[in-house]
């Protein structure tokens, strides 16, 4: 089962893991990573858009290559963009295996992935005005890892 959706709105990491625990409720090891809109730093709002046409489907290849390279039982991975506050969730990913080294390390792909390879912009808001966001070169060594 691979479960991958954007959407507008918030929602609740709490629910869609208790879901998708459920749906897997026979697998041997659940791993999840919430993502969130970090408080402080001066930050007032995140906002990331994206472009619709390669979005999902770069999600979905994405997820296609975690289920490819490790044994999993399913695949969850939510994703917000829009305008977020500090606190609220940005992404939840979560894997279920028959053991944990491959949940853990769904998890960590995905999220290598989303982070640096994925169709999103970012940008913060400060005090200041809004400030473009580009990924950090230990998010690029990350992704790099995987190959």
């Amino acid at each position: 089962m691979r479960d991958v959706r954007l959407t507008e709105t918030g929602f609740s990491p709490a629910d869609e893991l208790g879901v998708f625990a459920r749906a897997h409720d026979a697998s041997g090891a659940i791993a999840s990573f919430t993502g969130q809109v970090r408080p402080g730093g001066g930050v007032l709002a995140l906002e990331l858009t994206h472009y619709a046409p390669l979005t999902l489907p770069g999600m979905e290849k994405i997820a296609q290559e975690a289920q490819n390279r490790f044994t999993l039982a399913g695949l969850l991975a939510l994703h917000r963009v829009g305008k977020m506050l500090p606190g609220e969730p940005i992404v939840v990913v979560a894997a279920a295996a028959a053991h944990r080294r491959d949940a853990i390390q769904a998890v960590d792909f995905m999220m290598d992935h989303l982070k640096s390879a994925a169709w999103f912009w970012k940008r913060e808001q400060r005090n200041d005005g809004w400030h473009w966001i580009s990924p950090r070169s230990v998010d690029h060594a990350d992704l790099a890892r995987w190959n």
